[in-house]
């Protein structure tokens, strides 16, 4: 029986693997008369494979320089035909299994020489379609556009629907109702991994990989840039003024991890996955040289501005809290994204810029403190109004307060202030377990709050009227209170801690009633009647009132009270315990001194002008007149009414 003959019982496929295992059982060649010197059955296999391969690769030779090879310089052999293509690849992957099969048996046969030159031609023509296909499909292949059909996709993969259709024609066809980006995008996904298969099962992946890395890494370091991540040294950083920093930070920053963890890597590891899923340890090592250096100087930015701000001033906080934010909301996606052993150092850098930018919160929040601490300022406020130190301490409070789960998280190993310093009248609670809020933050913002008031007590001392001082402290802890209730901290603080300092402003409130106002109350009877009383005498007491009055009036109408509560409640009752007294008494004894010379400069309020005139106090208006307090004739207009 011819040798041909036999091979073709055993090999009924035309390039079908000639080593798989087959029911079909090779005679000894003695059995038939073979010379041992003809060539053996691995040989003759080989030589089948050869003479099949070879036209198929040589035909796509990119080194002929004949004039019939001019197609395979100047075309792709995947956008002619990818069922040739296809073919083509079989063709290969069988000449390598056939060069194995006889280089077990025969190394120095001359059908392996021959094998390996048509191998090398084959593979630089797979590397020439490999970068093509990566150059020419850039559009299509980016991470974006990856990403976003994954999401989209229901199947396993990204171009599960178009992987195993035999012709161009078919899966193009077979996706008519496709986006033809999708489309584009699953052909070019379908075709690279072929490619990679191949290469890599023989022994080119070397060469598949620096293809892929040198172009992909170059669309992520380019869309690194384009995010408006730029290379900086810590020197760099160093030098720039805080403004330009938080500039950098808040435009273009925050913004890059979003987009580059949810688009850029996501996109590049699922492509990656798919082109080298016959291998984990190429895939990985793949993928890692391709978003490193880009990965690292995203996720090292935030090191770098905890490190040069470390002692700028507090507010720089909310820049270091942004960046803490944005990296753990999407932690979840970088764990996944760069869950391999040889991105370990990129999950590494972006924990290090969380320790760090962690680290740098505390401070700031200390060094917030030590400001308050050292706020040196000591002129009182005009009108015992609201301090500035108050205004800017509670707006910083009221927004770091919506940081709260972040702040429970970064505050949780902090040592809470010592209990012995903390002074209950201020604290409020002596519990943070009556809060809903972690013990870590409630303990630190309750802090923070009592070193403002006790230095506010300190301001308080300035003021060389004690009744001034008094409206200043309810003044500034009603703002602190108002603070409090309008913001998160009212969750950190607790309704307990409202309930305490709002009576605690109250009391400030009654003290400075009592203080600024009381001499006047006391200058009028509580129980008088005309029998008792001479004329003299209640003209004596008219003129000492309307003395004291204006007295009271003059100096306590430049006071301010910008809380329209607080206004409205001091007013309320001063205006209660003056008027019902004066009604009483000018109702009794008006009619006594109304037939006397100078009516008007004894009697010059009638408890409507009181009334009035308490209702337009402490709106700060420093421009108060004597022609603002001028008798209105109030005694003429009663007695015509009377």
């Amino acid at each position: 029986m011819p040798r041909e003959g036999m091979a073709g019982l055993c090999l009924p496929a035309a390039v079908s693997s000639p080593f798989s295992s087959s029911s079909c059982s090779v005679p000894s060649p003695s059995r038939f008369g073979f010379s041992p010197s003809r060539p053996s059955f691995s040989e003759s296999v080989m030589d089948r494979t050869v003479r099949m391969a070879e036209p198929i690769i040589l035909r796509w030779n990119p080194a002929d320089t004949t004039t019939g090879a001019a197609v395979a310089r100047v075309t792709s052999l995947f956008y002619e035909s990818r069922r040739e293509a296809r073919e083509f690849v079989k063709t290969v992957t069988h000449l390598q299994k056939a060069m194995q099969f006889l280089a077990e048996e025969n190394s120095g046969s001359d059908k392996l020489a021959q094998g390996q030159n048509l191998m090398q031609i084959a593979m630089k023509r797979l590397q020439k379609e490999f970068y093509q296909i990566l150059s020419m499909n850039r559009a299509h292949l980016d991470p974006e556009s990856v990403s976003t059909r994954s999401r989209s996709s229901t199947g396993s993969s990204a171009t599960s629907d178009f992987e195993d259709d035999d012709d161009d024609d078919e899966i193009r066809g077979g996706a008519a109702d496709a986006p033809i980006s999708d489309v584009s995008l699953a052909l070019a996904m379908a075709d690279l991994r072929m490619i990679a298969e191949c290469m890599i099962s023989t022994g080119y992946a070397k060469e598949c990989l620096k293809i892929y890395i040198i172009i992909r890494k170059s669309i992520v370091d380019e869309g690194i840039y384009k995010l408006g991540v730029e290379k900086l040294t810590s020197s760099q950083i160093h030098k720039m003024d805080w403004e330009a920093l938080d500039l950098r930070i808040n435009n273009y920053w925050l913004g890059a991890v979003r987009n580059a963890v949810t688009t850029l890597f996501n996109g590049e590891s699922i492509l990656c996955h798919h082109v080298f899923a016959s291998s984990d340890s190429i895939r990985e090592s793949c993928f890692s040289e391709i978003v490193k250096d880009g990965a690292m100087l995203l996720f090292g930015f935030p090191e770098l501005v905890a490190k040069h701000s470390q002692k700028s001033p507090p507010e720089k906080v909310f820049g270091a809290l942004d960046m803490y934010t944005e990296i753990s909301n999407h932690w979840p996606e970088i764990d996944s994204i760069f869950n391999y052993a040889a991105t370990v150092p990129i999950k590494s850098q972006a924990l290090t810029s969380l320790s760090k930018l962690a680290e740098f919160v505390r401070a700031a929040l200390d060094e917030f403190e030590v400001t308050i601490l050292k706020d040196s300022s000591k002129s009182p406020v005009a009108g015992a109004g609201i301090h500035p130190l108050t205004v800017d301490a509670m707006n910083y409070l009221s927004i770091i307060s919506d940081y709260d789960n972040l702040l429970a998280e970064i505050l949780a190993d902090s040592p809470p202030p010592s209990k012995k310093s903390l002074p209950e009248s201020y604290f409020g609670f002596s519990d943070p377990g009556e809060t809903q809020a972690p013990a870590a933050i409630s303990m630190k913002m309750a802090w923070l709050v009592i070193v403002l008031l006790c230095k506010l007590d300190t301001k308080a001392k300035y003021y060389k009227d004690v009744s001034l001082a008094y409206l200043f402290l309810a003044n500034n802890l009603q703002y602190v209170v108002a603070s409090v209730q309008t913001s998160n901290l009212k969750y950190l603080l607790g309704t307990e801690w409202l309930a305490k300092h709002e009576a605690k402003v109250k009391q400030f409130a009654s003290n400075y009633e009592r203080l600024g106002w009381s001499h006047v109350i006391e200058s009028l009877p509580s129980y008088l009647t005309a029998t008792e009383t001479s004329p003299e005498k209640v003209k004596e007491m008219f003129k000492k009132f309307n003395t004291l009055f204006d007295q009271a009036y003059r100096k306590q109408s430049l006071c301010v009270v910008p809380d329209k509560t607080l206004r409205d409640y001091i007013k309320n009752s001063i205006a209660r315990r003056i008027i019902r007294l004066y009604k009483d008494f000018y109702s009794a004894h008006r009619h006594t001194v109304a037939n006397g010379r100078h009516v008007a400069a004894v009697v010059r309020y009638a408890p409507e002008d009181l009334r009035r005139h308490l209702s337009d106090m402490f709106f700060g208006d420093d421009d108060v007149s004597d022609n603002f307090l001028a008798p209105r004739s109030p005694l003429r207009g009663s007695v015509h009414n009377a």
